[in-house]
């Protein structure tokens, strides 16, 4: 880049980037669309990441939930088990 050349080629280099992101980033640059392009990258990657934590968040919920109902659980037996052998000492 700093000898006049473009961005697309480090990128597909590097091996970091997808697929669709450098293949984009080379039509901005033939186009001389680059900003565009740029901004349409940043945008289906913007809602890939919100669809992603959209998934994560929905199979966190219920993990949470279970969790909490154990950790509930856990208090009710232990209260239990202290009032049973209270019964068990006073006899």
């Amino acid at each position: 880049m700093t000898k006049g050349k473009g961005i697309s080629r480090p990128l597909t280099e590097s091996g970091v980037f997808p697929e669709l992101a450098v293949s984009m980033v080379t039509i901005g640059e033939e186009s001389g669309q680059l900003e565009t392009m740029l901004g349409k990258v940043a945008d289906i990657y913007e809602i890939d990441v919100k669809n992603t934590l959209k998934r994560l968040i929905s199979l966190l919920e219920p993990l949470m939930i279970l969790v909490m109902g154990v950790i509930v659980g856990f208090i009710v037996i232990s209260m239990l088990m202290a009032v049973f052998s209270i019964n068990n000492i006073e006899m």
